[in-house]
C-alpha cells in the first residue's frame, strides 16, 4: 500500500468517528499534565488536543480545523464537561512554512491566545526539547473521550514506548522524515495532543490506522521544528 492510499485509512479526528471513544489507560491525576489544551470549534466540541508551550501560545496538529474567530482553546480543566474551564479565543494561526497536508509533513500549529488572566488561568506550560530522544524510551500520551454519548469527557493518560523507525517504516510506506513513531494508544486519543517523554513534549500527534490499533502511531517531531516555534515565540508573532 502506498502512503497517499494509506492515509484514507488514517483516522482524522471528526466528531463522526471519535464517537464513544476514549483513550486506553487510566485516569489522569488530578493538577496534572496542566499544559493539556482542548481545542474546540465554535459549538463548543472537542475536535483536537493541543498544549501550552508558553502563556499564550498552544501547540496542536496543522491538519486540525482550526479557523480564526470560530475556535477556541479550553485550558486548566481535566473534565471538559465543568463550568470553571478556561475558554481562550485564538488571535493568530501558525501554520509551520514546510507543512504538507498530502503526507502529514510538519504537522504542527502555533495558536496564539488571548491573555491569560491570572486569577482563573490554571494551566502551567510544557518544556520542549533540546535534542532527539532515545529509541525505546518510556514516554506517554494523554487525551479526552467524547462526551456525545453520555461519557464524561475525562482527560486520560497511557504509558508508551517509541518505536524504531525501521520498524515503522514497515507498516507505513514512504513515512515523512520529520517524525516519531510509538506504540498503540493514540488511535482512542487526541490528535494534536504531545507525546510526552520524562516532563518533556517531543511530538504532536498526527496520525494512525484508523481500524488498526496495533499500528504505529506517528507524532511530529518537535525537535526538528525547535528553530521555527522558538523564532514565533521570541517575536510573540508569526
Amino acid at each position: 500500500m502506498t502512503y497517499s492510499s494509506s492515509l484514507q485509512h488514517v483516522s482524522v479526528l471528526t466528531m463522526s468517528n471519535l464517537v464513544c471513544a476514549i483513550i486506553d489507560g487510566k485516569k489522569a491525576p488530578e493538577k496534572s499534565m496542566l499544559y493539556m489544551a482542548s481545542v474546540q470549534n465554535e459549538n463548543g466540541q472537542h475536535v483536537c488536543g493541543g498544549f501550552l508551550v508558553s502563556n499564550n501560545f498552544v501547540v496542536t496538529a496543522a491538519h486540525c480545523d482550526v479557523k480564526k474567530g470560530k475556535t477556541k482553546v479550553v485550558l486548566g480543566t481535566h473534565d471538559l464537561s465543568r463550568v470553571e474551564k478556561t475558554v481562550k479565543y485564538i488571535e493568530k494561526i501558525c501554520q509551520h512554512p514546510s507543512y504538507n497536508s498530502n503526507i502529514r509533513e510538519n504537522d504542527i500549529l502555533l495558536l496564539k491566545v488571548g491573555g491569560m488572566d491570572n486569577t482563573f488561568y490554571k494551566g502551567q506550560p510544557i518544556q520542549l526539547p533540546t535534542s532527539e530522544i532515545n529509541i525505546n524510551e518510556k514516554c506517554s500520551v494523554a487525551g479526552w473521550g467524547n462526551t456525545e454519548c453520555n461519557i464524561v469527557g475525562e482527560l486520560r493518560v497511557v504509558d508508551v514506548s517509541i518505536i524504531n523507525r525501521d520498524v515503522c517504516k514497515k507498516e507505513w510506506s514512504n513515512l515523512p522524515v520529520n517524525v516519531i513513531c510509538a506504540g498503540k494508544g493514540l488511535c482512542k486519543g487526541d490528535l494534536g495532543g504531545p507525546l510526552v517523554c520524562d516532563g518533556t513534549a517531543v511530538g504532536v500527534a498526527s496520525f494512525y490506522k484508523n481500524k488498526d490499533c496495533d499500528t504505529p502511531n506517528v507524532y511530529t517531531d518537535i525537535s526538528k521544528s525547535l528553530t521555527w516555534i522558538n523564532k514565533v515565540l521570541k517575536q510573540n508573532d508569526c
